[in-house]
């Protein structure tokens, strides 16, 4: 599954609370994020539904100061690690290394960065895909195997991840299997001049503004069960299977779905349309999913789960056109015969 199960006996959880907890935190985050209020609204619903996000741009807008700020508004334990291409699996898993104890010689296991609640990976496409795959289990088993032993990786975990534009020198595509654990793609806008001369302001003065933490685990967690609880109507849920199946060129009635797409989104991808959309109308104050906030999450639900052919990129057609094409195509309701 794409997030952390509630476990037997839990509490019961205010949905309300998970409101104020997005807005709390999205109040703190402020303080150092110049605008990009699309871009702290994904990563809030992400860290709310126990997915992991993927973030895209060119250097320099921020990614890592986003993920950094993430990690210092929270109580939780944080790593960071800085993919490159001589990065190898076992600098982000462990390994197991030999040490001497009276006179006897036995491996010990060395945990590796992976082993936090929140690990920044940044710049993951400039490493290897050997090394890339080394995150698999993690982000969808939870755990780590090294050797013969598998170890379960504390929670909440998340991968926050940060990559450049394929088209940038030295870097690797991600592998599909990879990208499809991903909750969220976010695409980092290039800021508005006056969002420019606000970042200016605020990071070149002799004082830095100062995060507090405002949440912790148990608040993270119990924002997971929450989220889960929302009811979601049959209509919408079958709303949702209609965006999913329309990005299938065998099944789509749409012509551009069927001349430039190979491969359309998959059923984590359904997974994921339908949790964030529980996740939006809790934020937006509602303990129902509506079709509008299926329609918002979409794009950073779906447009990494969506693999083009040769011919998309000759005639300049990106995920997100062939999204907005099935967002406006599609009804909310199915046509009456």
């Amino acid at each position: 599954m794409i997030a952390d199960q509630p476990r037997p006996g839990s509490p019961p959880v205010d949905p309300a609370q998970v409101g104020e907890l997005a807005r709390t935190l999205e109040a703190e985050l402020r303080k150092l994020i110049v605008g990009q209020a699309d871009l702290l609204r994904g990563t809030i619903i992400a860290l709310l539904a126990g997915g992991h996000l993927l973030l895209e741009g060119v250097p320099g807008l921020g990614k890592t100061v986003l993920v950094r700020s993430l990690g210092q508004a929270l109580s939780l334990r944080f790593a960071r690690v800085q993919f490159t291409p001589d990065l190898m699996p076992a600098d982000i898993v462990g390994t197991n290394v030999i040490v001497e104890n009276d006179g006897r010689r036995a491996f010990q296991y060395q945990p590796g960065p992976i082993f936090a609640n929140l690990v920044l990976a940044d710049e993951i496409n400039r490493a290897t895909p050997k090394t890339q795959s080394a995150l698999l289990e993690a982000m969808q088993e939870r755990t780590v195997t090294v050797g013969t032993q598998t170890r379960p990786l504390p929670e909440p975990f998340f991968v926050l991840a940060t990559q450049n534009p394929i088209e940038l020198e030295g870097t690797y595509p991600l592998p599909e299997a990879q990208l499809d654990r991903f909750f969220f793609k976010l695409l980092v806008p290039f800021p508005s001049t006056d969002e420019l001369l606000e970042i200016a302001r605020r990071t070149t003065g002799d004082t830095v503004p100062a995060l507090q933490p405002v949440a912790g685990a148990p608040a993270i967690l119990s924002a997971h069960r929450a989220a889960r609880e929302v009811p979601i109507a049959e209509h919408v849920l079958r709303y949702a299977g209609r965006l999913v199946t329309a990005t299938h060129p065998d099944r789509s009635e749409l012509e551009t779905v069927r001349r430039y797409v190979r491969f359309g989104a998959s059923p984590r991808g359904l997974q994921t349309l339908i949790l964030a959309g529980k996740v939006r109308a809790l934020l937006e104050g509602r303990f129902n999913v509506a079709y509008e906030d299926l329609r918002t999450v979409a794009m950073p639900a779906l447009r990494h789960r969506i693999f083009l052919q040769f011919e998309a990129e000759a005639d300049g057609i990106s995920a997100d056109r062939i999204l907005a094409d099935v967002l406006d195509r599609v009804p909310d309701e199915p046509a009456r015969a």
